[in-house]
């Protein structure tokens, strides 16, 4: 597993962070994180205002960070304060 900063996971968190799962709908109903936004990592280009109106910063989500590592860097380049939070679990651990 890749090395996600959990100290900033947990600071985006106290901010009110938005937790956004791009994994696809059967593994999101599998288990999420409560409260998390879900959009298919396919889905994000059209969607990239709908994330920014969310008006906080976001931690991506998927399986293993991977997908949520390309939403992250694409969600960036769109101005968006968006860090990876690697596999859901991770995140949710501090929820």
């Amino acid at each position: 597993m890749a090395n996600f900063d959990n100290e900033k996971i947990q600071e985006y968190l106290k901010s009110g962070a938005v937790v956004l799962d791009v994994r696809t709908d059967a593994e999101y109903a599998e288990g999420h994180v409560p409260g998390s936004e879900h959009i298919v990592l396919d889905r994000i280009p059209g969607n990239i205002q709908t994330v920014k109106d969310f008006g906080k910063q976001i931690i991506a989500v998927c399986r293993s960070g991977a997908r949520s590592g390309q939403a992250t860097d694409f969600l960036k380049q769109h101005g968006v304060d968006i860090i990876n939070g690697g596999p859901w679990e991770n995140v949710d651990q501090y929820v």
